[in-house]
């Protein structure tokens, strides 16, 4: 698979509706969540007007000149807040294309671009059950709270190499 890693570019920002989508964990894939749930406000501030921040950034996985994953990042009050200066992740790669390293690929890329910006640490929220708790692990997250159905998990930019 030849695969590609760049920054979004303007014109592709509407295909963040798609990814967000993809970025819920659906336990029950025969009885998936209506796509309107993304205009839930909690899901929402994921993607809204995404790109008029100076801490919006996004790259995307790029496979045959077609975008199959997402990594972006905004300072947010979203699931995996941890404090302001904290930019927290959202990371998706579509069905067909998961399990063959885009995701690890995207979140290592997106890790050492924020690295370069100068920002300490890095968030997310992930189910417990999702099985890219793993993943996260592997690229320097470590768990810092939970909650019932979720960990809150942050990387040090400034500790050892990043994957």
């Amino acid at each position: 698979m030849n695969m590609r890693i760049r920054p979004i570019k303007k014109e592709e920002i509407l295909l963040l509706t798609d990814f967000v989508y993809e970025a819920i964990y659906q336990r029950d894939a025969k009885n998936p969540l209506p796509r309107t749930v993304i205009q839930d406000a909690s899901i929402w501030i994921y993607i809204d007007r995404f790109g008029s921040k100076k801490d919006d950034h996004c790259l995307v996985a790029e496979v045959d000149s077609y975008v199959v994953g997402a990594c972006w990042v905004r300072r947010i009050k979203a699931f995996g807040h941890v404090e302001e200066s904290v930019p927290e992740f959202a990371i998706s790669v579509y069905p067909q294309y998961r399990g063959m390293g885009v995701g690890t690929e995207l979140m290592k890329e997106m890790l050492l671009l924020l690295r370069r910006k100068v920002y300490a640490k890095a968030s997310l929220a992930v189910q417990k059950d999702n099985y890219a708790v793993s993943m996260y692990k592997k690229a320097g997250f470590e768990i810092m709270d939970e909650n019932e159905q979720e960990y809150i998990m942050v990387c040090n930019l400034n500790g050892p190499e990043i994957l």
